[in-house]
């Protein structure tokens, strides 16, 4: 039996990641993927978001995206732009990049890290024990790893398998997306009618002025809303032609199908993200409507928020209680996407008293305060506050640090200066490493239990601090600063509860 010590099942955006930041942390860890290579067919997510771009740059491979993508402003709540050009981050934009691209690129950081991945087969079965997991694969190979990881999708085998219940609400609203041959050119671009909306594209395309501007050639990218809520069965040729003749009264002479596939407004999340040794992530634990385009981004966070928990806990630094604080951080912001993205759909109906309301709302977003609130939520992430503590409690008397705004909240890249020279503060999480940055006084720690794990800086920063939607916050003296780019601790003229932040996090101190 072929033994890893985590076993991830899916290869997409969030199982990639995962498998990432594992390697980073030099734990043996395979990816089991049902196709036999990285291509993807169909369309999926079309971009990345700000907050998702500052953690590919925590690892040091933001170059890679932006190199083949387009920035523009994507951020938006029920068809009202949120324009994020202002906040204070170095990726105030987002990103217009398909899956398939996104894929390949993360495809090609997780082979250069020397992760192996079992194609062309799939997870049929598994067994939990108490020494890891028994995994069944589907040409009879048997695997067996410490963790199990389900990465595997809305209709998640590892989830049901793990008899984990995956409550929410049904769909009220389909719509069909393919890239097909027409024989009359459709009119480009977003219409929305009595019915619902649709839109046509090019899979080639350009952003001028912030505008987008389809290239000739090629089939056409198309998305119609379904007159009713279509069977979990996969489309057909004839189901798409007859949902653009009711849209647009043609078809527009539709031919030679790539690709057809329907999505819905189904909302459902994992009532827990973790049973025993067997663990949850991306749309195996949360699914939602494609609204805002939070799917591909909230998985890509929940795997960079468990791997050096899950690393730690493989490695014996931490005890498996770590692995709650998982579920205990991720669960609410799956549920907030969830919420958002019901209250988008709700928003976009067609009738007249939903119109209103939206033009309401779109009105209230126009305001200063409410842009910037929305906008830092809806690019999922810059607005993150993980309640620290929450699931691994220190115990009476145990404090985490004092409560400084920026405690549980991402930690901004900024520009230090240190006794060798200039250094982007994201720079120092490329190997996915904790790090404690002393602000202060040279020489005012000294953490030499931890060594073998965090990192100690001591450096200069003359600039101010200032977070998106939450605005300026008083300079700390010294933060302790998690693997995923979370802010652990905040020290000012004490060190009052470090020792208490190091050990709940990073395990307990090494003996002398």
């Amino acid at each position: 039996m072929t033994m890893h010590a985590v076993l991830i099942a899916g290869g997409g955006p969030t199982g990639l990641m995962l498998a990432g930041e594992l390697a980073l942390a030099r734990i043996d860890v395979a990816i089991v993927e049902r196709r036999a290579s990285q291509e993807l067919v169909g369309s999926r997510a079309g971009g990345l978001h700000s907050r998702t771009l500052e953690i590919f740059d925590q690892r040091g491979i933001v170059d890679r995206f932006l190199a083949e993508g387009q920035k523009a402003q994507v951020g938006g709540f029920a068809g009202t732009r949120l324009d994020i050009s202002d906040f204070p981050t170095r990726h105030n934009y987002g990103l217009g990049l398909w899956q398939n691209h996104i894929e390949r690129i993360l495809a090609g950081w997780v082979a250069e890290l020397g992760v192996p991945i079992y194609r062309a087969r799939d997870v049929t079965g598994f067994a939990q024990h108490d020494g890891g997991v028994d995994v069944e694969l589907s040409d009879g190979q048997s695997l067996r790893s410490e963790y199990l990881v389900g990465c595997d999708g809305g209709r998640s085998l590892i989830r049901k398998a793990a008899g984990i219940e995956f409550p929410g609400w049904d769909p009220t609203t389909s719509s069909l997306i393919a890239e097909v041959e027409m024989a009359e050119p459709p009119p480009l671009g977003v219409h929305q009618n009595a019915f619902g909306i649709h839109a046509f594209g090019k899979e080639r395309y350009e952003i001028r002025e912030g505008r987008v501007v389809y290239l000739d050639g090629g089939p056409t990218r198309v998305m119609v809303t379904e007159q009713q809520v279509g069977p979990a069965t996969d489309p057909t040729a004839r189901d798409l032609s007859e949902a653009l003749i009711a849209a647009c009264g043609t078809d527009y002479g539709m031919h030679d199908p790539i690709w057809i596939s329907r999505f819905s407004d189904m909302s459902r999340q994992a009532a827990t993200y973790r049973n025993g040794r067997v663990l949850l992530a991306g749309d195996a634990a949360h699914v939602h409507a494609p609204d805002g385009g939070h799917g591909l981004q909230t998985g890509v966070q929940d795997a960079v928020n468990l791997g050096w928990k899950l690393a730690q806990v493989v490695k014996g630094t931490s005890p498996q209680t770590l692995l709650d604080t998982y579920h205990a951080e991720r669960f609410p912001v799956a549920a907030r996407v969830l919420r958002n993205t019901m209250a988008s759909v709700a928003l976009r109906r067609p009738d007249e008293r939903t119109k209103a309301l939206r033009d309401t709302v779109a009105e209230l977003l126009s305001m200063e305060e409410p842009r910037k609130r929305f906008a830092a939520m809806m690019s999922s992430g810059l607005d993150i506050h993980y309640e620290l503590g929450t699931g691994h409690e220190l115990g009476p008397g145990h404090e985490l640090g004092p409560r400084h705004p920026l405690l549980g909240r991402r930690i901004p890249d900024l520009d230090l200066l240190t006794a060798n020279g200039p250094l982007r503060l994201f720079t120092l999480l490329h190997q996915a490493r904790p790090v404690l940055l002393n602000l202060g006084e040279r020489g005012g720690f000294d953490i030499a239990p931890w060594a073998d794990r965090v990192q100690l800086i001591d450096a200069g920063y003359a600039g101010s601090w200032e977070l998106p939607a939450l605005g300026a916050v008083t300079a700390p003296g010294a933060v302790l600063i998690r693997p995923d780019g979370y802010v652990a601790w905040v020290g000012d003229s004490t060190q009052a509860g470090l020792i208490d932040a190091l050990t709940t996090w990073f395990g307990a101190p090494k003996s002398p």
